[in-house]
């Protein structure tokens, strides 16, 4: 799997960044790629929620979570994903308090690629300028919706 994780450090409690996280069927409130979300659990939190979510280009992709840790971290597992050229993915979102109410946010992404060697090397170029990309525009969409 190839790793990419990029971090914003955000003014405000854990508890302030971790409440905005934690209504996980609410991505859409702050994420600019995703327009909207379908809850496909009970649960709309927690160790086995889950979720679609649709984004501005017209395809989704199914959101699980597969660990959760309240004030700390959720981790999902990725699926349905046709539109994307991936295998497997997860995403992991995890905060931690710094000095003076302010708060790190690290969300990472973990993937494999399809077509083998050549699709290794698309992971580590095209795939992580667009990973980074989204993760960069998720943070700062984070840190305007608390701020």
């Amino acid at each position: 799997m190839i790793h990419h994780s990029k971090e914003l450090e955000i003014n405000a409690s854990v508890e302030t960044v971790w409440a905005t996280l934690a209504r996980f069927m609410h991505i859409d409130e702050f994420a600019p790629y995703v327009t909207s979300v379908d809850a496909l659990s009970v649960n709309h939190d927690g160790l086995g929620a889950k979720r679609r979510c649709h984004f501005d280009n017209g395809t989704s992709l199914v959101e699980q979570v597969i660990a959760w840790s309240s004030n700390h971290s959720y981790r999902v597992h990725l699926s349905e994903m046709d539109a994307m050229p991936l295998i497997a993915s997860e995403a992991e979102i995890k905060i931690q308090a710094l000095d003076a109410g302010r708060t790190l946010v690290t969300w990472s992404m973990d993937y494999s690629v399809k077509y083998g060697a050549l699709g290794w090397l698309l992971g580590q170029t095209l795939m992580k300028m667009m990973m980074g990309k989204v993760l960069v525009a998720n943070l700062k969409g984070l840190a305007a919706s608390i701020t």
